[in-house]
């Protein structure tokens, strides 16, 4: 009894405890009642300032064409709920506060404000951490992109028309029209404003929109160009008037721009283009440039400036800058005045003829030149015969072999178009030329006579695409180049139709076609061609690519091409071609790429000469018939082939002289051992490695043994591996002239081969791999020596590096390390730790970026093990949240008094809200250049005083951090300051 009394005890005891305790919680909550209404008020006046902020920057954003970020989404609704509540407690204060309200309904009010205040007291945390950013992270167009492009800086007439232009957009005209001459200066003087526009300390626009027309002009790329500076989504399948309606709907929100139209050549309606024009908007602005005065008529332009051609003395000045002081030379310069006025002062022409005659000293090629000047008969009469005189002349001073025929091949292309280097040296290689150099896609020779154009400025650079360089030709050199190759005598005589709209190919097309070298109807609209004999027995090309409506090739259109050297169907919709392509026996070019709907083609087997052979991004489900007997195929590119599955055994080793194989996205997979199937395998692959130089291919697996010879990789020039993974990862490796990429791969379980990657790379690059301690682990054991390893990206790679400073290994592994990039590393404290794994002392180092390494708190530890890095020129630090520090200079260590990093030119940090401070107090560092920061608010001093700050040639970051740096004197921060510029 006495236990069960105790029990009884305990138990009435704890539940008045908790009784007490409820009963003291709800007191509490009552009680505070009337502070937490007050409470509630104040709070609520801060978050509704905060609600306008984020309101204010939310309606900017969302002008600007930005997403919203889900979270302030998320936030914005929330507010709108929290105030709901408060208005509510509001709207019962007065019943909340009298007496007759029994405790129940008391504490229930109690409860609900507090519950409020808590709701926005959370809502202001949120909101703080927005930054000011709410917006997702995708770039935000500039005002102006910087154009490139000649300056007219001293040109006394351009500049005088700049300043016309200037003041015309300054005074309210909405249409101005800029025309003149083919080659005159419009393109480049229309760029100068741009670029002008850019240096303004006001921006007098939100946005300068900068977008070339071109003859024939395809609105879909006009808007495209316009979609892709507004960073609007690009889509391919979207009708002109899809487009247009979102174009339209994103520049009403402009509240100023200027749309610069850059090569008019008819009107362009511009509801159709989607630009809500300057009678409907008032803050649009509209520039052209047009050959045609016309075209401005059209365009209803409030004012029409004339571009002139040069003066005199500035023709005079053009043209010995291009032409060098041989121009001045006694017995030259008279000569030279005569070809200066015979280029009738159109900067085209000088800069053209000027070139041709660089550095050219024998008087005889002077006076020869203005004789061919003066006989030259132009082919029209008027604007056009100004400028073909003199461009002639620059076609005519070409030296080397085939330099001329080679320059005549690029008119064949459209106007505009950005040519690729890679397809341009192809065909020249088919044609013969060039030479094949050591391998069929060698482009040493091809890129050398592409300079050799570009010194002459008869071709120049296009854009970067990810297939590689690209060059153009001036619209006005390319119709120069066309005319004389339609009246060409020596060998190049071309019929080019190219980019002009066709629907069709009449056989009136083909007057006097026996005389016919080469033919071109490149991106046209054709749908269907002449079902007859066309006798073009001369002709070497046949281009036809880019037409996407045509679907059939008739049979007897290609009978009369029997010399053809080159044919090219890439990009239409044709399905299958003719058995006459089988008569095409001189065939070295077949291209049919991103023929998306061809499925097969007729047996190749009498193409014999057949070198390169194209049909990636098809829809073949078997390789062609007879394509073992091409005994001389060099190119095969099978890449994006997602039908094809299946491939005999025996044809790839028969074609005994392949050099490059592409089975990137291709549905085919090369056997393993152990998974024969009657399919081609690797070890048949490998009979070719002796010849192969590029290699594209993938497998179910790893397709050699652990401790395979993997010298064979060192001869290829490119080298991309595919590995299906039975867990489901794709490995990838990629290898190309000592630059290795390596993604997916468990390394700690492919110790044995990864190490040759290591071993025979000069740059190594490990995306999301794992296993990368177990295998450090094994270097280090093995003693192995990676001296030839100059630049580690480590990138996504999970790892607990966690010896954090002594010497794991017994020498510096990576001796010669020049670059380091690490990138989003989660478990990684400092880089002293891969540095002691490694043994590293970055004696060679010059570079080191790391990006997203959250739990880093310092980039390096100082002290024995590590005293200075005496090579570094550049570190990139940029979105490590925990970074406080770039050195620690670790307590009871022996610091040098040295400077850490003594060569140090480049400093970059960004988004680092914990960082405070880059070196000693007293440090500087002597060599550096330029310094970039944004949002490192903690970052108030600079290693730099009135010694070292000499050096500095640029500073970016916010005006906010700047004003706040700390400075030893004023007279550093003084000198300093013309070279900041804030961000």
């Amino acid at each position: 009894m006495e236990v069960v009394g105790a029990a009884v005890g305990a138990l009435v005891a704890t539940t008045s405890e908790l009784l007490c305790s409820c009963v003291s919680s709800k007191t509490k909550t009552t009680f505070n009642l009337h502070s937490n209404l007050a409470a509630v008020e104040q709070e609520m006046k801060s978050l509704t300032d905060r609600i306008k902020e984020v309101k204010g920057e939310t309606e900017a954003a969302e002008k600007e064409g930005n997403k919203i970020r889900s979270e302030v989404v998320t936030w914005l609704q929330d507010v709108e709920r929290v105030q709901s509540r408060v208005d509510a407690i509001q709207g019962q204060m007065v019943n909340i506060s009298r007496c007759f309200l029994n405790c129940r309904e008391r504490y229930r009010a109690s409860r609900e404000v507090e519950k409020t205040l808590e709701e926005i007291k959370r809502l202001l945390l949120v909101a703080e951490k927005f930054n000011n950013d709410v917006v997702c992270p995708t770039r935000v167009p500039r005002a102006v992109e910087h154009i490139p492009g000649p300056s007219i800086r001293g040109q006394t007439t351009a500049s005088k028309k700049l300043d016309e232009i200037r003041k015309a957009l300054d005074d309210g005209f909405n249409r101005i029209g800029i025309w003149g001459l083919g080659g005159v200066g419009k393109t480049t003087l229309v760029k100068n404003l741009n670029n002008e526009l850019k240096k303004a300390s006001t921006q007098p626009f939100g946005i300068v929109i900068w977008a070339t027309v071109s003859k024939n002009v395809v609105i879909k790329n006009v808007q495209t160009r316009i979609a892709e500076r507004l960073n609007l989504e690009v889509k391919m399948e979207e009708s002109e008037q899809g487009m247009a309606s979102r174009l339209y709907e994103r520049l009403e929100n402009e509240e100023k721009f200027l749309l610069i139209l850059d090569d008019v050549w008819e009107k362009i309606d511009l509801d159709t283009l989607g630009v809500p024009g300057p009678d409907v908007h008032k803050g649009c602005k509209i520039l052209l440039t047009s050959r045609l005065m016309e075209v401005c008529r059209a365009m209803a332009t409030d004012l029409e400036i004339k571009i002139e051609v040069l003066n005199d003395d500035e023709a005079w000045q053009l043209f010995c800058q291009k032409a060098g002081d041989v121009a001045h030379l006694e017995e030259i310069k008279p000569l030279a005045e005569a070809i200066v006025k015979e280029c009738c002062r159109l900067p085209l022409a000088i800069i053209t003829v000027g070139a041709a005659m660089r550095k050219k000293t024998e008087v005889v090629l002077w006076k020869y030149a203005l004789d061919q000047l003066r006989r030259s008969v132009p082919f029209i009469k008027g604007i056009e015969a100004e400028v073909y005189k003199p461009l002639r002349l620059s076609y005519d001073s070409l030296q080397g072999n085939n330099i001329k025929s080679c320059f005549l091949y690029c008119c064949l292309f459209p106007e505009d178009f950005a040519i690729s280097i890679r397809d341009l040296v192809r065909y020249w290689r088919a044609e013969g030329l060039i030479g094949e150099g050591q391998n069929w896609e060698d482009m040493d020779e091809g890129i050398s006579l592409i300079e050799n154009l570009k010194d002459s400025c008869l071709l120049e650079d296009g854009p970067l695409y990810l297939e590689g360089a690209t060059v153009k030709m001036h619209d006005v050199v390319r119709d120069v180049a066309i005319w004389i190759s339609s009246t060409s005598e020596d060998g190049c005589k071309s019929l080019v139709r190219s980019g002009i709209g066709l629907s069709e190919i009449s056989v009136g097309e083909f007057s006097n076609s026996n005389s016919l070298d080469r033919v071109s109807f490149m991106g046209n609209n054709i749908t269907r061609l002449p079902d007859c004999m066309i006798q073009c027995s001369k002709a070497s090309v046949l281009l036809l690519r880019d037409n996407d409506a045509l679907d059939t090739v008739p049979e007897k259109f290609l009978q009369g091409f029997e010399a053809l050297k080159v044919l090219d169907f890439s990009e239409t919709n044709i399905r299958s071609l003719p058995h006459s392509l089988l008569q095409l026996r001189d065939l070295r070019v077949l291209l049919l790429h991103d023929c998306r709907y061809l499925e097969e083609l007729p047996s190749l087997g009498t193409l014999t000469k057949l070198r390169d052979l194209d049909l990636s991004g098809t829809c073949i489900a078997n390789l062609p018939r007879g394509i073992e007997n091409l005994s001389e195929l060099r190119v095969l590119n099978l890449g994006r082939t997602g039908e094809l599955k299946s491939i005999q055994p025996g044809i790839i080793s028969k074609l005994s002289s392949l050099e490059s194989l592409s089975m990137w996205g291709s549905g085919f997979c090369f056997r393993l051992k152990g998974e024969e199937d009657g399919q081609a395998t690797f070890e048949e692959l490998k009979l070719s490695f002796n010849r192969l130089h590029n290699l594209y291919i993938s497998f179910n697996g790893i397709p050699w043994e652990k401790s395979e010879d993997l010298s064979w990789i060192n001869r290829m020039s490119h080298l991309r591996l595919l590995f299906h993974q039975a867990q489901g990862l794709t490995v990838i490796i990629t290898f190309s002239e000592k630059s290795c990429f390596i993604e997916n791969l468990n390394l700690s379980l492919s110790q044995e081969w990864i190490g040759w990657f290591w071993g025979n790379s000069s740059s190594l690059h490990l995306y999301n791999c794992t296993g990368l301690v177990e295998m450090l682990e094994d270097f280090i054991e093995s003693d192995a020596s990676l001296a030839g390893l100059k630049s580690l990206s480590i990138r996504n790679c999970p790892a607990s590096l966690g010896w954090g400073g002594g010497c794991a290994a017994r020498c510096d592994l990576l001796p010669n390390l020049e670059e380091l990039h690490l990138h989003d590393l989660k478990n990684l404290n400092s880089i002293s730790e891969l540095a002691g794994y490694l043994g590293l002392r970055f004696h060679s180092l010059r570079s080191i970026e790391v990006e997203y390494c959250h739990q880093m708190k310092s980039l390096l530890s100082c002290g024995d093990f590590i005293q200075t890095l005496p090579n570094l020129e550049v570190i990139k630090v940029t979105d490590c949240e925990n970074l406080e520090k770039l050195f620690n200079n670790e307590s009871g260590q022996n610091i040098s008094p040295d400077p850490m990093v003594p060569k140090l030119r480049i400093l970059q940090l960004g988004d680092l809200p914990e960082f405070k401070t880059l070196s000693r107090h007293e440090e500087t560092w002597p060599c550096l250049e330029q310094v970039d920061v944004w949002e490192c608010k903690g970052l108030r001093r600079l290693p730099l005083t009135n010694q070292n700050a000499g050096t500095i040639k640029e500073i970016k970051g916010e005006s906010e951090w700047w004003d706040a740096l700390e400075w030893d004197d004023d007279q550093t921060k003084t000198s300093l300051l013309p070279f900041f510029h804030p961000l």
